[in-house]
């Protein structure tokens, strides 16, 4: 995985959770193929020709966050499932948010998720 922009660390700096997603996240996306990851001040992003997942962190943005980390993913299509806290469609294909409040929680759906998202942004 090649890792362009700012460090990792730094963007997770204080926020061990997120760190460990990002590390599980990174984990099941090297399953699938290459990929690039982006780090900004606002996010970090997976991308192949296009961006599929996107890691940051509410507290940069809300007063009292309801996780230390969200996971966006984008698909070609809405999922229904009732673990996202928001499904928008944006551009053609529907970005899906997951608040994850422990890195357990970036499990096998998670990993099919990501896959789909992998396939579709090649």
């Amino acid at each position: 995985m090649t890792v362009d922009g700012g460090e990792v660390a730094s963007f997770f700096a204080d926020e061990p959770v997120g760190e460990q997603v990002y590390d599980e996240v990174v984990r099941l996306v090297d399953r699938a193929g290459p990929a690039t990851v982006r780090v900004t001040k606002s996010q970090v992003a997976f991308r192949r020709r296009q961006g599929f997942c996107w890691l940051w962190r509410p507290a940069m943005y809300l007063r009292d966050p309801a996780a230390p980390v969200v996971v966006s993913v984008a698909l070609p299509r809405r999922d229904e499932g009732n673990r996202w806290k928001q499904v928008v469609e944006v551009g053609g294909h529907w970005m899906h948010h997951l608040e994850v409040r422990d890195v357990a929680e970036v499990d096998r759906e998670v990993a099919a998720w990501l896959a789909e998202a992998y396939a579709c942004a090649g």
